[in-house]
């Protein structure tokens, strides 16, 4: 099965063709850093980073280039700097950190290319020009505008007429727009504010310009894929292609992908609603490893519901996953015969989980895969029926998977060299018959966070 994913440009399902069969092209738009990084943030730097890792599973990790950015200026990082007495600058550099630490935490792997929107102005000052010259954008005593009815596909991303865009807009009295949905590309200096020097006075650039800049520069134009939340299909993502398309004369990307929101109580997290949490806030409660898993149990394009409860399933589950791989490392095992069909066994897990991946990226079932493997496992292991040399291909088998999944290693704890002493020192008064001694070491490991269990094909060890 090829690689198929949902391209929202064409609201179906789509087999991938990389635009270069040597490296594939990924632009991801990231956060306006006026404040911690949350949830929603979380759950799209996680989808991405795994749709990231699936594609260099399948063409190598020197050939995916992905890019990613930071919004460090527009309105409300003033807004928010001016309350803190910073300059937006200085805002910037305390709160980049902070995502970059959150992300980290949460197995994120880092970006190709990392841009920050205030080191590209030169360019989105020549997108800008390039639309002025080809007049897609006129000048208003405020700043510059893209004029959306001189590009006659405005609304394809999204699926709205212009026709109704106009009908269902509120136009402002002293609003001298051509149309209430023109959008702004450079906004002109005011008081206090940062402005850099343009064909158009000093000023500042609007919101949407700076991916469009960032991207080509980065990737190219058209590059293969553009992902972001379901949020900013429009207008964000929608201006992106009418600004791009208009100014470079081609398409600006193939495929688009949006992750779904976060719900709480059904309705989507925000902080209108009071119902809007920080990574920071929920790493004091849950790690981070298990609210990775916890964004792995949906689907990437619907929505996940977050509750306590919900977290609690995914610490749970990690800790099956856990002691698994505890008992893989420790496990003593005389095996009674061999085990013949685990050669076919690993192959068809490697045969599902791309099968779930080829198709539209499905987490949930790669996990329900692995959880169905890890059954069939500790059954063999529990009879005796697994030598030990066959331990190997079962964890390089799971480790090419992780490289996708990117919550395995997170969760193979090591046990300190002193509780490895303690269970040889045990294993050794059993073999003597010294009970006595093997109980109170028992006693012992199990203070330290490590449970055992002795089966009559050897011992097993959870860390609780």
């Amino acid at each position: 099965m090829e690689l198929c994913f949902f391209n929202t440009l064409t609201r179906q399902k789509e087999h991938f063709q990389p635009i270069n069969q040597n490296k594939v092209t990924m632009y991801l738009c990231g956060p306006t850093v006026y404040d911690h990084g949350h949830l929603g943030h979380g759950r799209s730097a996680v989808a991405f980073d795994v749709i990231r890792r699936y594609l260099e599973y399948c063409f190598g990790a020197d050939r995916v280039i992905f890019v990613t950015n930071y919004t460090d200026i527009d309105d409300k990082m003033i807004n928010r700097a001016k309350e803190k007495g910073i300059t937006v600058k200085e805002l910037a550099d305390l709160i980049i950190p902070e995502y970059e630490a959150d992300y980290q935490a949460l197995g994120v792997k880092k970006a190709t290319i990392q841009t920050k929107a205030t080191d590209y102005i030169r360019e989105m000052i020549e997108l800008i020009q390039l639309l002025v010259d080809k007049d897609y954008a006129y000048e208003l005593e405020d700043g510059v505008y893209f004029e959306i009815e001189k590009w006659t596909d405005y609304g394809k991303l999204s699926g709205q007429k212009q026709t109704e865009l106009r009908a269902g807009a509120r136009v402002e009295s002293d609003d001298r727009k051509r149309h209430p949905h023109d959008f702004v590309l450079w906004k002109k200096e005011k008081p206090g504010e940062p402005s850099w020097d343009s064909p158009w006075g000093k000023g500042r650039p609007g919101w949407h310009i700076e991916c469009s800049a960032m991207s080509r520069t980065n990737l190219g134009q058209p590059f293969d894929i553009h992902g972001g939340g379901m949020d900013l299909i429009f207008p964000h993502h929608e201006d992106e292609i009418a600004q791009s398309e208009a100014g470079y004369g081609s398409s600006f990307c193939n495929y688009w992908l949006h992750n779904g929101f976060i719900t709480v109580n059904k309705e989507k997290m925000s902080k209108s609603l009071g119902n809007f949490f920080t990574l920071k806030d929920i790493f004091t409660k849950y790690s981070p490893q298990v609210v990775r898993y916890f964004f792995l149990t949906a689907h990437y394009r619907s929505p996940i519901e977050f509750s306590d409860a919900q977290l609690e399933q995914a610490k749970n589950a990690l800790a099956r996953l856990r002691d698994f791989f505890i008992s893989l490392n420790y496990y003593k095992v005389q095996a009674q015969t061999a085990y013949h069909e685990l050669e076919g066994v690993l192959k068809k897990l490697t045969v599902d989980f791309e099968q779930a991946m080829n198709d539209d990226f499905d987490t949930p079932r790669a996990l329900a895969l692995v959880f169905e493997f890890v059954k069939l496992i500790n059954r063999q292991l529990a009879t005796g029926n697994l030598p030990k040399k066959d331990i190997s291909k079962i964890r390089d088998t799971l480790s090419e998977i992780d490289q996708v999944l990117g919550i395995f290693p997170a969760i193979e704890k090591k046990i300190d060299s002193d509780a490895e002493k303690m269970i040889k020192e045990r294993e050794k008064a059993r073999k003597a018959k010294n009970w006595v001694r093997s109980d109170a070491l028992r006693t012992e490991l199990l203070k330290k966070g490590i449970e055992v269990e002795d089966t009559p094909y050897g011992t097993v060890l959870k860390i609780i």
